[in-house]
C-alpha cells in the first residue's frame, strides 16, 4: 500500500472512529437526512447559516465507515464556508468520488481527498454520496 493510500486510509478510520460534530446541532435551522435503504446508511446533516455563511454544522447517522466518516468529514470541510463555497466543495468531492480510478485528486480538497479510494468501488460511491446529498439538500433550504 502507497503512503499515501495509507493516510487516506487512516484519515477515514479516524473519522469514523472519532466523529468531528456529531450529534444534534443547536440552533440549526437546516436539516436533510438522507438514506439508503439497500444497506441501512443513514445520515443527517444540520446546519446553522449566518448571513448565507455555514456558522455551525453537524450531523447524526448509522451505516457504514465510510457514510460516517463522509458525515464527519463533510461537517468539517463546510463549516464556515458561505453557500457558493460550500455547494462548490460538494461538486468537487462528488466529482472526485465519481472519477476515473486513475484519475488525479484535486490539491484543494483537503482531508476529504481520502475519499478517492473509493472511485475503484461503484459500489462503495453512495456511502460517500450520501452525505454529500443531505448536505445539498441543507443548502438548498
Amino acid at each position: 500500500m502507497s503512503d499515501v493510500r495509507a493516510l487516506y486510509q487512516a484519515t477515514i478510520v479516524d473519522h469514523d472512529r472519532h466523529p468531528r460534530n456529531h450529534g444534534a446541532l443547536a440552533g440549526a435551522d437546516r436539516a436533510a437526512t438522507v438514506d439508503n435503504p439497500l444497506c441501512g446508511d443513514v445520515v443527517t446533516i444540520e446546519l446553522r447559516l449566518t448571513d448565507r455563511t455555514i456558522a455551525a454544522a453537524g450531523w447524526t447517522g448509522r451505516g457504514c465507515a465510510l457514510a460516517r466518516a463522509a458525515g464527519s468529514m463533510l461537517t468539517v470541510a463546510l463549516a464556515g464556508l458561505d453557500a457558493a463555497a460550500a455547494a462548490a466543495r460538494l461538486d468537487a468531492l462528488e466529482a472526485l468520488v465519481r472519477a476515473a480510478p486513475d484519475a488525479p485528486v484535486p490539491d484543494d480538497l483537503g482531508d476529504l481527498a481520502a475519499f478517492a479510494g473509493v472511485r475503484g468501488f461503484a459500489s462503495r460511491r453512495g456511502c460517500v454520496l450520501i452525505a454529500v446529498r443531505a448536505a445539498r439538500a441543507c443548502l438548498s433550504g
